[in-house]
């Protein structure tokens, strides 16, 4: 995860530059970018389910150190959308188009 946490400014031609389309690459980063925060959501959720109280009285819930050691790590961690567009600038990302695949085999 080598994405930087803070904005960054990022130039829009270089992001147009591997698909010729500005909005293509945005599609392509933003699917990605659900790819990584649905996987982020499960694995927090798992590792938060160790935690989980069947008991609904207030009184008889504590803070848990860990519980809170681990929101605060996934609180840390770069955007989803931030990581998708580091792997998109990178090359890290397969794409395809099914319109393009569709017209070379006919």
């Amino acid at each position: 995860m080598a994405a930087s946490p803070s904005i960054i400014t990022r130039d829009t031609d270089k992001i147009a530059a591997q698909t010729g389309n500005i909005y293509e690459s945005v599609a392509i980063i933003s699917k990605r970018a659900k790819q990584i925060a649905a996987s982020m959501k499960e694995e927090l959720n798992g590792k938060l389910a160790e935690f989980a109280s069947t008991v609904d009285n207030l009184e008889e819930i504590f803070e848990n150190r860990e519980q809170i050691e681990i929101s605060k790590f996934y609180e840390r961690m770069p955007k989803p959308t931030a990581m998708a567009i580091e792997e998109f600038m990178n090359g890290e990302i397969y794409h395809r188009f099914k319109e393009a695949e569709a017209a070379s085999e006919e």
